[in-house]
């Protein structure tokens, strides 16, 4: 007998196999403050002054200091997880990110995960799903897109076998 325990997943979460292209999902929002954009200048040692200077940001092309366009990506990572929920077991990249507009303190912000591409892998146990995301502020205009490629459990595919 094996002393290797099964994992647990995740409650109310989708499969590979049972996404489809064109499946479109929605997540919950979060707002963007001025506590978090410091934060994440202490993090990752980005004090520019269009972030963290309101006199200089002020005199800039939007006026007022904006969030990091890395905080806003990092932020939209943990909310698109959620929208599906899924077994996610790895994370392979992102591929043509843009910035569209800036995102400013106090914006809501939310993503849109749409499907674009399935690849099985493993006898079909798992697969390569590509992604469409778009960030959207509270005023529903797209700050951020690109596309994103994470590997997926299937839910209810079973079998052995070598990766292809």
């Amino acid at each position: 007998m094996s002393d290797e325990k099964p994992r647990k997943q995740p409650e109310n979460w989708l499969g590979f196999d049972e996404l489809e292209v064109g499946d479109s999902f929605v997540s919950g929002a979060r707002t963007i403050t001025q506590a978090e954009v410091s934060l994440f200048a202490g993090i990752s040692g980005d004090f520019n002054p269009i972030h963290m200077d309101h006199v200089h940001a002020g005199e800039g092309p939007f006026r007022q200091p904006i969030a990091h366009g890395l905080l806003v990506l990092s932020v939209a990572s943990g909310l698109g997880i959620q929208a599906p929920k899924t077994n996610t077991l790895a994370f392979l990249g992102i591929e043509n990110w843009e910035f569209v507009k800036p995102v400013f303190f106090g914006d809501t912000i939310h993503v849109r995960n749409t499907v674009t591409a399935l690849e099985a892998r493993s006898r079909g146990r798992r697969g390569i799903v590509t992604w469409t995301k778009e960030v959207l502020n509270h005023r529903g205009q797209v700050v951020q897109k690109g596309t994103t490629k994470t590997i997926i459990a299937s839910k209810h595919v079973s079998g052995g076998g070598s990766d292809d």
